[in-house]
């Protein structure tokens, strides 16, 4: 006697993405991390050495749950200065982005192709991950052609390998989290201290103006493509 099998055998992972999405949510309400931002600036200075750590793994459940990260950046320059924050926030964002790509491949095709598969960029997206992933990662990080927060899920459905999106997300975001949290630095050293600290400013502007002449080169790229 044949067995009939269900539709869809996997829907135990729908409760369970729904189930780690309703911790991280409720996590970043509890913790009023989007609303109480100097209270949270003050309880990570109380760690001491663990601060960073803490803050690295906060910033992941902000990425993962969809929530604006640009806070989170200002926030890592003011806490840890340029150095430390820049690092901070690229491992906070990269593992963010990283879970939010298994989860999409692994755990929510179904539900992350609804939400992106609407999308005509999408469509161009997969195609061109086919033969030019790594690319379409550079690209994408600088140029988003889907709206962020979805982003990190749309990646999971593509035919991008894990290790290759990784890497070129992680090196790819340096660039803008150095505007944002020097930026961040510098006007906090610029209201605290009195002063304008124009080596930081001066390495931001720097940063700046290679992001756009990279952005034009992959404008040029990304003509190739069509």
């Amino acid at each position: 006697m044949k067995i009939k099998q269900s539709a869809d055998p996997e829907w135990w992972k729908f409760f369970v993405l729904l189930g780690f999405l309703v911790c991280v949510f409720a996590a970043v309400k509890i913790l009023h991390l989007t609303e109480q931002a100097e209270v949270l600036e003050n309880w990570i200075k109380s760690l001491g050495a663990w601060g960073p750590i803490v803050f690295t793994f906060l910033y992941a459940l902000v990425v993962v749950a969809a929530l604006p990260s640009t806070l989170f950046a200002f926030m890592a320059g003011i806490l840890f200065g340029t150095a430390v924050g820049v690092w901070v926030a690229n491992l906070g964002a990269t593992l963010g982005a990283c879970l939010a790509f298994l989860i999409g491949r692994y755990f929510a095709r179904g539900t992350v192709h609804k939400l992106v598969g609407k999308y005509e960029h999408f469509k161009k997206l997969d195609q061109w991950t086919a033969s030019n992933g790594n690319w379409i990662v550079i690209l994408t990080r600088l140029f988003p052609l889907l709206p962020t927060n979805l982003l990190n899920y749309a990646f999971g459905l593509t035919r991008i390998e894990f290790w290759p999106y990784a890497f070129w997300t992680w090196l790819c975001m340096i660039p803008a989290l150095i505007v944002y949290v020097g930026g961040a630095d510098a006007l906090h050293q610029g209201l605290s201290k009195g002063f304008v600290p124009w080596n930081l400013v001066g390495v931001i502007a720097g940063v700046g103006v290679f992001l756009f002449i990279l952005s034009l080169a992959l404008k040029q790229r990304t003509k190739k493509l069509k």
